[in-house]
């Protein structure tokens, strides 16, 4: 069944105007860190980005070490974006972060101050 966002989305949720951008931001985020890795189901959440998004909720954060395992957070994410929000992509704000050590590997440490 394909994913039919709630037209009444933008009704109750306060919105802030980010600096002289432009750009509106929820009030309330969500992030992505636990909840989305590989030991919850895709359903899960899938359900939840679902609820979220009906709620008028926009702003979604994510890092290259959420998950558990760390990065898996991501994946889940672009895969739901993919089957459930192609259509809102451009209504969606999506923020990562990056340098955060998720294996182990000569470039993979995270560790900005030996840079």
């Amino acid at each position: 069944m394909v994913y039919q966002a709630n037209a009444t989305r933008y009704q109750t949720m306060e919105y802030r105007r980010c600096g002289h951008s432009g750009l509106k931001l929820p009030a309330i985020s969500l992030g992505l860190w636990h909840n989305f890795g590989d030991e919850t189901r895709v359903e899960t959440s899938r359900q939840l980005l679902r609820h979220a998004f009906d709620l008028g909720m926009t702003h979604f954060d994510l890092a290259n070490n959420y998950g558990p395992p760390p990065g898996s957070a991501e994946s889940h994410f672009g895969r739901i974006l993919k089957e459930d929000f192609l259509p809102y992509r451009d209504e969606l704000i999506i923020s990562s972060k990056a340098g955060y050590t998720m294996w182990t590997a000569p470039m993979a440490t995270g560790d900005r101050a030996s840079t």
